[in-house]
């Protein structure tokens, strides 16, 4: 028993030569960073560096679709600089004062025991010793 649907049969494709296109550089449009900028901006808001890398990628993703590649890739670059700066701001600082809490408290419980031996020391005379 033949359950098999009704095919055509189909020639098969000639195939066709591709002919060698001339080289062309075309260079990928570049970045806006803006998932990066949006996070600095809620995240990591180091002296507003990161709503000012916001602003650059806007206008980056702005000048992508209006056509203007040059202007984009200026404005790409600068919101990339901004947002390099606020994370590496919003990083090194909390971990600066980290370090400075740290070493205060290591120069405070040094400073306690100076303190304390200062005040337990104990004369090895009397006043009476040396008349």
């Amino acid at each position: 028993m033949d359950t098999s649907y009704p095919r055509e049969e189909y020639p098969p494709a000639p195939s066709r030569k591709r002919e060698p296109s001339p080289t062309v550089h075309v260079s990928p449009p570049p970045r806006d960073h803006l998932i990066w900028s949006i996070f600095n901006t809620i995240y990591m808001n180091f002296c507003c560096l990161g709503f000012v890398a916001l602003a650059f990628s806007v206008k980056a993703r702005d000048r992508k679709v209006a056509g203007d590649v040059e202007a984009a890739r200026r404005f790409s670059s600068k919101a990339r600089c901004y947002n390099a700066l606020a994370t590496a701001g919003s990083v090194v600082l909390p971990l600066l004062l980290v370090a400075l809490v740290i070493t205060g408290v290591i120069h405070l419980s040094k400073l306690a025991q100076e303190s304390v031996g200062f005040f337990t020391y104990q004369l090895s005379g009397t006043d009476e010793d040396n008349k």
